[in-house]
């Protein structure tokens, strides 16, 4: 009977055929969504499904519908051939009468429930502002924002149902929902590709390089600024797709024709879904470049004609940005491999020859022509200077030392005797550029014994093959044997009690030479600085080698040979150190810790020029500014080496340049370039513009750090005490990073010692300085005054070109002799 009543079969409940992709594809999506209604209103059983269904089975159950009646949507993301299926899934069937339909495996804006009140979900973005969440594009720019989870977290419950289709105004707040639902809710909201923004797309696809300056010229609709820290953003009107959103931040800056403008795109409380199907460009295509303009910083700006109280106003208050800075530049990057010349050079240029003078008179070695030469080249050779000005060479000869001071402590490098432009493993007898060498002491009285026992040893072995009337030994059998040899090396002759004689026979030498002058900056330094501007004695045989290097933070060196053996230099031009530092690293060593030998074939390959030259008893080789070299003795001799430092813009420059980069090393600058530079502001005075703009600048800069960590330390609640200094006192080092610490000394008792911390390693340690104890060196009165009077001069007679004035002769700078 019941049969009897059933309803005829109507074309509309026959079973059709499935639609091909492309005409699926082409299938408008509501009219699909309503056949499916139709279905399943006639095949339901009663009490499968709640009454929610009826009226939502066609459509999302948290969101809205993908697109209104008659309209053509974007086409689905399918999956690549290949590709795994699960990664987007539009039409998944209903489990326990929830639809799940146009779920997409990376949902990007959270759902917020009809019975909730609705807000704005926002996440920092990268530039510090918050961005509200928008729409996301994945799967090849396909939007997939308003296909599961809905886009109106942002919209107000008065507005709700203007912004659905028709076929969800039935759907009101007070539509309940299953805790089941509600658990998958809280599911899907809970995935971490929620907390996905524009702003970190837009990030991520400028990482990948891909080109979205021309999406961003040719878009049409606009939202809302996105608030940046430090901007502001110009409004403009909307396209005519969307009603322009309330702004409420103000924008100062002014429109200009022709300025692209970049604004998140954020629907309006009265967008319509049609508005939200034509979304359908790529992921940037709603975007413009907007104009920016940027505050002003409050942060001031800091110069050198700034006087001392101007500078400790601009810090008052910014002691919690106190840290360890830079001396040359609050601007300048941090110091880097230089980049070599480009000029090509050929097999001459790659082998010149080294700048070299014979001095025949005394006049000449005290003429300024000869300080001007040797500041003119990267490494010189005087000859003849011994001579010239009568030197007793002897008082640092072995022989006198074992008289003067025979326990007088060497230290001891045990070395491989090897040929000069050779650096041999000594397993595989293969070039490298590690240069190994042991470290031990001994006394100058057992030192002079080997060195004379190793001389004597050779002198029978030549004799010997004299009276056999043998060859002179070959070469490369000499290698096999692999001698090994010790170089005294860093004897200390600082102690003008112990070394009076010889101290005084190097007054001899010019001013610009000597140890100790007016017009050396390591002079002003104030203490010593043991083998800088004090003299050390080397003691060698044959195959002695000083490594490669460049001199402590960049200074000149002096090198007088006082035989009766020679030497072998080798030298290379401050602009290729960036090379050899390369160099350095690809044959497995450091430039600045470790020990090597260059290869000379390889130098020769990377356009590297090399100096190569002798130097006799009596000759004095002047090392300039960044000059790298390494030296071998030929024979048995010793030598007497200092540093210099030459009052010119370029050497103070070098020495700062790289006491900035030794502290990206973490190598210990051993001058320390602060201190010193308030020293020689003390002492001299400047009329080279450009050494007294490094100059000030340096002292500006540490004045400045100096006002910042005492103002951190009075934030900290702490007292700074009074430590004071002697002139004679050595300058302080952090003992962590071993970076100097100039007038501010943060201590605090390590192991019964008392440390001394730089304001980095401090307040690493302690952020707000617990347990630490502060000491102030210098007054700050006194800094006042000292960078206040240092002005620049201006001093009649000549100059060596890019050099400052010599100060006039002191009791301490004789007269040349006519």
């Amino acid at each position: 009977q019941q049969l009897a009543n059933a309803p005829m079969p109507s074309a509309i409940n026959k079973p059709r055929q499935l639609l091909s992709i492309e005409e699926a594809w082409n299938l408008p999506v509501t009219t699909d969504m309503s056949n499916r209604q139709q279905q399943s209103q006639s095949q339901q059983v009663s009490g499968q499904q709640r009454a929610l269904g009826a009226g939502a089975s066609s459509f999302q159950k948290y969101g809205q519908q993908f697109g209104p009646t008659g309209s053509t949507g974007p086409p689905p993301p399918y999956p690549a051939p290949g590709q795994p299926t699960g990664v987007t899934s539009y039409t998944q069937p209903a489990t326990n009468g929830v639809n799940r339909g146009f779920v997409t495996q990376r949902p990007q804006t959270p759902t917020t429930n009809y019975g909730q009140t609705n807000q704005a979900y926002s996440q920092p973005s990268s530039t510090g502002g918050y961005i509200t969440q928008t729409p996301s594009y994945t799967n090849g720019g396909v939007p997939t924002t308003s296909a599961s989870y809905g886009f109106n977290n942002g919209y107000n419950n008065s507005n709700l149902n203007e912004a659905l289709p028709k076929d969800l105004s039935g759907i009101t707040p007070e539509t309940t929902v299953s805790d089941q639902e509600l658990q998958e809710l809280k599911e899907l909201i809970s995935q971490r590709e929620f907390t996905t923004s524009l702003a970190e797309d837009l990030l991520n696809r400028l990482a990948q390089g891909e080109d979205v300056i021309d999406e961003l010229a040719k878009a049409s609709d606009v939202g809302p600024e996105v608030v940046l820290p430090n901007t502001q953003f110009s409004t403009t009107a909307t396209s005519p797709s969307t009603t322009s959103a309330p702004t409420t931040a103000s924008a100062s800056a002014t429109l200009q024709s022709g300025v692209a403008y970049i604004k998140q795109e954020m629907t309006d409380n009265k967008l319509t879904t049609q508005s939200i199907l034509s979304e359908t460009k790529p992921r940037l295509s709603n975007m413009r470049l907007c104009e920016i303009k940027v505050e002003p910083t409050t942060e001031p700006v800091f110069s050198i004609t700034m006087n001392s109280s101007d500078i400790i106003g601009g810090c008052k208050g910014r002691g919690a940005s106190a840290r360890n800075s830079s001396m040359i530049s609050d601007k300048q990057l941090p110091p880097a491999l230089p980049e070599p010349p480009k000029v090509k050079l050929n097999k001459e240029q790659l082998l010149p020859n080294t700048p070299s003078v014979l001095l025949d008179n005394k006049k000449l070695a005290f003429s300024p022509q000869l300080q001007e030469f040797c500041l003119q080249h990267p490494i010189a050779v005087v000859r003849g200077l011994a001579s010239a000005l009568k030197l007793d060479l002897g008082l640092f000869s072995t022989k006198t030392l074992v008289e003067v001071n025979p326990e007088h402590t060497v230290e001891v490098r045990t070395q491989m005797k090897q040929d000069a432009d050779e650096n041999l493993d000594l397993g595989t007898e293969t070039k490298i550029w590690p240069c190994a060498s042991h470290r031990s002491h001994t006394t100058v009285a057992k030192y002079a014994q080997y060195q004379a026992s190793s001389f004597q040893e050779s002198l029978k072995e030549e004799q010997d093959r004299i009276a056999a009337g043998a060859p002179k030994t070959d070469d490369s059998k000499k290698k096999k044997t692999q001698k090994m040899i010790k170089f005294g090396t860093n004897v200390d002759l600082s102690d003008e009690k112990k070394w009076r004689a010889q101290l005084q026979e190097l007054m001899k030498l010019p001013a610009f030479a000597r140890v100790v002058s007016a017009g050396n900056m390591l002079s002003h330094v104030g203490h010593s600085i043991l083998g800088m501007n004090t003299v050390q004695l080397y003691m060698k045989v044959p195959g002695s080698r000083t490594p490669g290097h460049q001199e402590n933070n960049n200074f000149c060196s002096i090198n007088i040979n006082i035989g009766p053996g020679d030497c072998e230099w080798f030298g290379v031009p401050d602009a290729y150190w960036g090379v050899i530092a390369n160099l350095c690293d690809r044959n497995g060593t450091n430039y600045l810790h470790g020990s090597w030998w260059p290869d000379l074939q390889e130098l020769y390959e990377e356009n590297v020029p090399v100096y190569r030259f002798h130097q006799k008893p009596g000759d004095m080789v002047w090392v300039n500014s960044g000059c790298v070299h390494w030296v071998q003795a030929v024979g048995w001799c010793n030598n007497i080496a200092w540093n210099v430092g030459p009052l010119t813009a370029r050497q103070y420059s070098l020495a700062l340049e790289r006491y900035e980069w030794n502290k990206l090393q973490s190598f210990k600058s051993i001058v320390p370039l602060i201190h010193l530079s308030w020293n020689l502001a003390r002492n001299i005075k400047v009329s080279d513009p450009k050494l007294f703009e490094s100059i000030k600048g340096c002292l500006m800069r540490s004045l400045r750090q100096v006002c910042l960590s005492l103002d951190f330390v009075k934030m900290c609640g702490l007292d700074i005490k009074f430590h004071g200094r002697t002139r004679t006192d050595a300058s302080h080092y952090c003992g962590v990073c071993e970076i100097e610490v100039f007038n501010v000394l943060f201590v605090k008792e390590q192991e019964r010692r008392h440390v001394v911390h730089c304001i980095d390693c401090a307040r690493r340690q302690a952020p707000r300085l617990e347990g630490f104890v502060v000491l102030e060196e210098y007054h700050m009165n006194d800094l006042c005054q000292v960078y206040d009077n240092f002005v620049l001069h201006s001093v009649q007679g000549q100059t060596l070109p890019g050099q400052a004035p010599t100060p006039p002769p002191t009791s301490s700078t004789p007269t040349p002799l006519t």
